[in-house]
């Protein structure tokens, strides 16, 4: 156990460094906007879901219908039903800490564990479990340090919020250099950029990633794609 939690508490610090930072930028748009610690605190741990926290704050702040919320977060979280699809097999045996492993899956941490296997020596897991949960901590940090010091210093956020940005262009880069196949991060690059043309800049996440999942299930014998089991190679 000492061995899991050291390799995925070091495998984790990347997204550390991500997180905490992020995690102040949400939280001190949310003290900003008249949410203090205890919200923070509580949208972090309840709700977890990056930029759609960010995202959350305008919405309660403009008085957003129930419905309005609702579709919302469909389109900012959309990309992680096809995230949810692709580990239903590494994740079927996980036993009681199943439900969290789901609720956990951010874009860095399906970044970590999508291959469906752990480094060498390390149970799968146990591995997906303690990364998921260093990775919620480390955000949980930043957004109470964040709505901490929005309280004690008067602070400018404009800009803030291209941080989530910044760090989804670096989980690609990583990704990039990880793989020698960088096909699906083509098709997905070139997918995103013709439905954001063809759809707009308010519309195109939900086609985009349609149109990423069909190219890929439909070239994935062609493709290096994680989940794909020995018998489909």
């Amino acid at each position: 156990m000492k061995q899991t939690c050291r390799t995925a508490f070091m495998h984790s610090l990347p997204v550390m460094a991500g997180y905490i930072v992020l995690g102040i930028g949400f939280g001190l748009i949310a003290e900003e906007n008249g949410y203090g610690i205890l919200w923070a605190l509580a949208m972090s741990l309840f709700i977890y879901a990056g930029s759609m926290q960010y995202v959350a704050v305008s919405l309660l702040t403009s008085g957003a219908s129930l419905l309005s919320a609702a579709l919302t977060t469909l389109m900012v979280n959309a990309r992680h039903l096809f995230y949810g699809l692709s580990m239903i097999e590494p994740y079927r045996n996980a036993g009681k800490t199943k439900p969290y492993l789901i609720f956990a899956l951010t874009d860095e941490t399906y970044s970590l564990v999508c291959s469906g296997k752990a480094p060498e020596g390390v149970d799968f897991h146990r591995y997906s479990f303690l990364v998921s949960l260093f990775h919620h901590i480390y955000w949980i940090t930043g957004s109470v340090i964040g709505a901490a010091v929005g309280t004690l210093l008067p602070f400018g956020t404009a800009g803030v919020e291209f941080a989530m940005t910044a760090l989804f262009i670096t989980v690609f880069v990583e990704q990039w250099k990880s793989t020698k196949n960088h096909l699906p991060a083509i098709i997905g690059v070139l997918a995103s950029g013709i439905c954001l043309i063809v759809f707009g800049p308010d519309n195109f996440l939900i086609p985009s990633m349609a149109a990423i999942s069909c190219a890929l299930i439909i070239g994935r014998r062609w493709m290096d794609i994680p989940g794909e089991t020995e018998d489909n190679a």
